[in-house]
């Protein structure tokens, strides 16, 4: 009898290894290998009445939306005709063990050079939802962005129905000038760089600007349906209110991990967020403003105050329009440009559809301060930041600086000495009352450095970033390249250990590859470093890792293949 029972239990365990090798088999027989050319050049496009040529990438902006299910690969060869150096970012996605494929300038890569070329290859894993791709080069992705949708697996479905149509909604910044000319001119003179001159969707800024409205975005929907809408904050320095006219929103995914899904008259996102909500054309039959304005968080900071609009429009219906051809759409109700309140109510109804199993115990308890500062002038030359001094960022205390002639991830992986050092403090050197209405002038002056913080693979990390109050409060938008982690929680004031500690979501804390730091707050995250590589943590408001608001994280390989950082590609571009 024992040895019947043994010989049953050994049937089903290969039972069950055959069903898992058939079904791992079937998922790669229908993985997909996705070729894509992109070629970056400069194109003359009309907005605001006025015509200058930007940086695109195929003559399209927004750029191509890419198009891939969850296990899919893609293989994007890059060819840079433009007169500037470019990198892409495929923000959000994972990167497993492929770091030389995630794209920031000096970090994970040398710059394509113009005339040059290069071939990102990468593969989705376990990954669905809306993602994006954008240039990780000084402020070139203010024009070089694009969408890029995962699907599920062909076996698989969406966790709720199928919608009837599906959009992409880009929301961005334009300039009238170049953004490049706007971010050096600022850089060279130490002062804030000017605000955008428009919002857009879809690239179009709406019927609310001069020489707009035969251009703005439209929707098409018809009566009775329930639509996916993607959206993308892929402006440059402007955390994002949207609303549509008449509709209510269902979220249903965000930064392309599936929520709980809620109900909401408004969205926020922050530079670097999705999404995925769903509308019902429940309304009567008419068009319908979408419309979008800044979150503008900091007091005292000059923004872009201007309104971009897009129309949702009920096609085929059968019935005359509420509103027809010569009248106006309706116009949503958006929040006041400071409404914190509805900021932080939004935030906090994202969370995962499921209890997790939340990551530990955990290795590296740190503590990372994020914000502004303020650097002295060098002698003999006028600066244009306050009281004569030039705008900087810090993260604890260190501006973060980017190497010139190697990359960070090369100089690590050929071990080169010089390029870096793995001294990034884990805690503030000099511990303060962060969100103090005046915080002390000696501590507004960073030091500069390029400081990584080693982590050893499978090691559990739990992070607060601690937003200050140096010359402003702001939210920041945190982004870790190469992650996803869950937001435990977020509050105002100073993080304490003890007290904040009994707020921590530990059921279904929501997974994000960038969280909003509360203006004078803190959010705390925690993840496993189980991907190997050099990966950059910055603010996603482009101006402040500009001034230096960003670090990386060193993440070693484990034991064997599977845990280690593939080699470098052959056509990896030189410094």
């Amino acid at each position: 009898m024992e040895a019947l029972k043994n010989s049953n239990e050994c049937s089903l365990l290969l039972l069950l290894l055959l069903l898992l090798w058939s079904s791992l088999m079937f998922a790669c027989a229908n993985a997909e290998v996705h070729y894509h050319e992109f070629v970056v050049q400069a194109t003359p496009v009309k907005r605001l009445c006025k015509t200058r040529n930007i940086i695109t990438v195929n003559g399209q902006y927004p750029g191509p939306t890419l198009a891939v299910r969850n296990g899919d690969t893609l293989v994007v060869s890059v060819v840079n005709l433009a007169k500037y150096n470019v990198t892409l970012h495929w923000h959000g996605v994972r990167q497993m063990r492929t770091a030389w494929a995630d794209g920031p300038e000096f970090v994970t890569q040398c710059p394509i050079r113009p005339g040059g070329s290069y071939t990102y290859r990468f593969t989705i894993e376990d990954q669905e939802g809306t993602l994006w791709w954008h240039a990780h080069s000084s402020w070139l992705r203010a024009t070089v962005h694009g969408a890029l949708i995962i699907y599920p697996r062909d076996a698989s479905s969406y966790p709720f129905p199928k919608p009837h149509r599906e959009f992409p909604v880009i929301l961005g910044e334009w300039w009238n000038e170049d953004p490049i000319s706007v971010v050096r001119r600022a850089t060279r003179t130490g002062a804030a760089p000017n605000v955008s001159d428009a919002f857009t969707i879809n690239g179009q800024p709406g019927d609310l600007d001069n020489c707009s409205n035969k251009d703005t975005t439209v929707f098409p929907v018809a009566l009775g349906e329930t639509n996916l809408l993607r959206f993308i904050n892929a402006a440059l320095n402007s955390e994002l209110f949207v609303s549509i006219a008449g509709h209510m929103m269902t979220v249903v995914a965000a930064d392309a991990a599936y929520t709980k899904p809620f109900t909401t008259p408004v969205l926020m996102l922050g530079p670097g967020q999705t999404t995925d909500v769903f509308v019902t054309t429940n309304q009567p039959p008419g068009r319908y403003y979408i419309a979008a304005h800044a979150y503008a968080s900091a007091q005292g900071v000059a923004f872009d105050n201007t309104t971009t609009t897009a129309v949702l429009e009920y096609k085929n219906s059968g019935c005359p329009t509420k509103n027809g051809p010569g009248l106006p759409p309706a116009f949503p109700v958006l929040p006041a440009f400071n409404d914190t309140p509805t900021a932080t109510a939004f935030a906090a109804g994202i969370r995962s559809p499921h209890p997790v199993q939340i990551p530990g115990p955990v290795d590296h308890h740190l503590f990372f301060t994020v914000g502004l500062g303020l650097f002295n002038c060098p002698p003999g030359r006028r600066c244009g930041g306050p009281n004569g001094t030039r705008f900087g960022a810090s993260m604890n205390n260190v501006s973060f600086q980017l190497p010139t002639g190697l990359s960070l991830l090369q100089a690590h992986h050929l071990g080169v000495p010089g390029v870096f050092t793995t001294d990034f403090p884990a805690v503030p050197p000099v511990p303060f009352d962060y969100t103090a209405a005046n915080v002390s002038r000696g501590l507004w002056q960073p030091v500069m450095g390029t400081k990584l913080y080693p982590l050893k693979y499978g090691s559990v990390v739990q992070l607060v970033l601690q937003g200050t109050n140096i010359f402003a409060g702001e939210e920041h938008p945190m982004h870790i390249h190469g992650y996803h982690f869950y937001v435990l929680a977020t509050g105002f004031g100073n993080f304490d250990p003890e007290r904040d500690a009994a707020r921590f979501n530990l059921v279904d804390p929501p997974l994000r590859n960038t969280v909003g730091v509360p203006v004078n707050g803190w959010a705390v995250i925690r993840f496993v470093a189980d991907n190997p590589g050099v990966w950059l943590v910055h603010c996603h408001l482009d101006v402040h890792i500009t001034w230096g608001l960003a670090m990386a994280f060193l993440v070693e390989n484990g034991v064997g293949e599977l845990q280690s950082l593939l080699p470098p590609p052959a056509d990896l571009p030189l410094c």
